[in-house]
């Protein structure tokens, strides 16, 4: 048996994690591979999220919808994207369950194969052209596969991350999972922006489209490799209510084992959610979430369709913007271990906020500095530096009971109402209105979300993981 509940938070020094007496050691390599294990998984779900937004931008209106109204075929494809994220909800909770009651390493594994698998199967479908109406079918299908392994995988990386990490150091470990989710930007935009200067746009349509989604197979090789490699996390491990690497209730104990039975069911008198815990982190998410499907999803089309710039411009303020977040997104993890997660969330979403409209007037003007400038700033303000914090953020929220469940539902529910409805919301009104305004003050209602749960909410940073309580 474990350790009972009454654990003592970890205040090791910043370069080597440092358990409680209660804990199971962990050495730095073991860090170090928990933390490459979290930053693979998230760039493949982001590799996928920009495949997907850049082909749905580029050539899915063409290739899996009928060609006759260019307008309600891109439209198609913005829908397409969102059913990704009908199943995400029930990934979240069927994974985020398991991974509470079984263990965090084993759940990572199975969401690490079921979502590489879906997105590399995207590359061998049929097109429209060839299978009809069946070519959509099986693209929204592979798109729910995709949505079940995703609920879990960047919500059990983060879960992971700050489950491992010294607490001085958590924001800046845990922010890896953010730069996951950047590298696996960048490289999806790269294999666009490379196929479209050496095939023709006929080349594209008949068969280039698919090397990336095929190519996305390599990261997944990799990452389930490293995770073969992986221990299970040190704070799962010392929960009141696990044995042997699995949680139970008090009455699976056997009876002449009284002292377990009491530790379990004195871990599971713990609240396991309240109110407040669950809004701030819904509205957390949701200020972040929505903006990334205004500015990663939509705002890609928004360019090539309505403003009509050159493809290949969408594609290089995609990768000047995700190199700069190699600089944003560890910083704002610092500062978030510095000055708090609480002020840090303040200060980047109220910024968000303001800049939102200048932003978007640089970018309509066409003019190609401006365009960059425009979505660069937009992008790490608005979306990256919210997601440095919200990895950590959201499992610092809830207590070690069901930590990996409620942060995954909590995220997946927000995604589903803001990333999946804004990019479709957007593309009809801006069709209907023809107007820039629509896109602006989306993006400024999601930072507004945010900057009022970061006034709502305690402060977490540092806080007990092991304590089976939620931290408000």
């Amino acid at each position: 048996m474990n350790t009972s509940p009454t654990h003592v938070a970890s205040t090791g020094s910043p370069g080597r994690p440092e358990p409680s007496p209660q804990q199971p050691a962990r050495s730095v390599g073991d860090l170090v591979r928990a933390a490459v294990s979290g930053w693979l998984g998230t760039a493949l779900e982001f590799m996928d999220f920009q495949l997907y937004s850049l082909a749905a931008a580029l050539v899915f209106s063409q290739l899996f919808f009928a060609a006759d109204d260019a307008g309600m075929a891109v439209i198609g494809a913005m829908a397409t994207y969102g059913v990704g994220y009908v199943a995400r909800p029930v990934g979240a909770w069927f994974f985020g369950r398991m991974g509470d009651r079984i263990g965090r390493k084993k759940v990572l594994f199975y969401t690490i194969v079921l979502m590489g698998l879906a997105t590399t199967l995207i590359g061998v479908l049929p097109t429209y052209e060839t299978a009809g109406l069946l070519a959509p079918a099986l693209l929204v299908a592979l798109r729910l596969l995709q949505g079940l392994g995703a609920g879990a995988e960047i919500s059990g990386a983060g879960v992971m991350l700050a489950e491992y990490a010294p607490t001085r150091r958590r924001g800046l470990i845990a922010s890896l999972v953010a730069l996951g989710t950047n590298c696996g930007t960048l490289f999806a935009s790269a294999i666009w922006a490379l196929l479209l200067v050496v095939v023709t746009e006929q080349q594209l349509l008949d068969w280039a489209w698919r090397v990336p989604f095929i190519a996305s197979a390599i990261v997944m090789v990799f990452a389930v490799w490293v995770r073969f490699n992986l221990k299970e996390s040190p704070v799962f491990e010392a929960r009141g209510d696990v044995v042997d690497g699995e949680a139970v209730s008090a009455g699976e104990i056997e009876d002449h084992d009284a002292q377990q039975a009491e530790e379990v069911a004195e871990f599971r008198q713990a609240r396991p959610l309240t109110v407040k815990s669950v809004a701030v982190a819904f509205l957390l998410r949701f200020g972040q979430a929505g903006n990334s499907g205004m500015i990663q999803t939509y705002l890609i089309s928004f360019m090539t369709v309505f403003l009509m710039l050159d493809k290949q411009l969408s594609t290089e303020v995609v990768i000047f913007s995700s190199l700069a977040a190699f600089v944003t997104v560890p910083v704002v993890g610092l500062l978030g271990d510095r000055f708090g997660r609480k002020t840090m969330y303040t200060i980047m979403s109220a910024i968000a906020l303001v800049v939102a409209i200048p932003c978007i007037l640089l970018i309509v003007s066409g003019v190609t500095w401006q365009v960059i400038l425009g979505y660069v700033v937009l992008h790490n303000l608005a979306v990256m530096s919210l997601a440095s914090m919200e990895n950590l953020a959201l499992p610092e929220i809830f207590g070690a009971r069901n930590r990996y469940q409620a942060t995954a539902v909590v995220r997946e529910i927000a995604a589903i109402v803001a990333t999946g409805a804004a990019p479709v919301i957007a593309a009809a009104v801006v069709a209907a209105t023809g107007s820039w305004m629509p896109v602006a003050v989306l993006i400024m209602f999601f930072s507004a979300c945010a900057l009022f749960a970061a006034v709502w909410m305690k402060e977490v940073a540092g806080r007990d993981l092991t304590d089976p309580n939620p931290a408000m």
